[in-house]
């Protein structure tokens, strides 16, 4: 059974990764941000709440996100393991995890601040299929189902600073609290996509 967390600022890349890793493990993807946004484009409470401190950069309350999270991992596709991405992004809710399940490695993925605010900003999303692109490899503003793509609101270069703030005060402690564990591997991800995925599963291999 693998039972791991991804770690890293907004825009390193551990969404990409999380889903090749997942794959090659047999294990379930779960992606707070996903599960987030799911519930607000159908407009749920839980949505609707979640978008007011989304859209000012601020974290979603521990809470909503931590029972979010202990039910999801009882899922069946759970049985075999998991891949948190984005949660636990305080100690606080990394207290709370380790309450109610085991965790077997951390992978932490680094990138300069710069690189991370050309990755974010640059950003685009169909609000139709869910599908995103990047403004440095795709010119067009329509999606391939003919959608036209949009800047989301906690992509702009403001909020994003905020985001980015936020993961140094809440988040990066979490990379001394799994340190101290002894679960923690850092890798950059200031490199091609396919070598830091060499580097991830060179450190969950090791």
């Amino acid at each position: 059974m693998e039972r791991l967390i991804f770690l890293g600022p907004p825009g390193a890349g551990k969404g990409t990764q999380a889903v090749k890793v997942a794959e090659h493990f047999g294990i379930a993807h779960i992606s707070t941000g996903d599960m987030l946004r799911a519930e607000m484009r159908g407009g749920t409470a839980l949505g609707m709440a979640a978008k007011s401190y989304i859209d000012k950069g601020e974290l979603v309350p521990d809470n909503v996100l931590i029972a979010m999270v202990r039910e999801r991992v009882q899922a069946a596709d759970c049985a075999n393991g998991f891949l948190l991405d984005g949660f636990p992004r305080t100690t606080a809710q990394a207290d709370a995890l380790a309450s109610f399940s085991e965790i077997d490695r951390v992978i932490n993925i680094e990138v300069p601040f710069e690189l991370l605010l050309a990755r974010i900003c640059g950003r685009r999303m169909c609000a139709a299929c869910g599908k995103a692109y990047h403004t440095s490899t795709h010119e067009s503003e329509l999606c391939s189902c003919g959608e036209t793509l949009y800047q989301r609101d906690d992509d702009r270069a403001e909020t994003v600073s905020r985001r980015l703030r936020a993961y140094e005060t809440n988040t990066a402690p979490l990379i001394d609290y799994y340190s101290a564990c002894g679960l923690l591997e850092t890798v950059r991800g200031d490199q091609g996509i396919a070598k830091v995925a060499e580097d991830i599963f060179a450190a969950l291999n090791g």
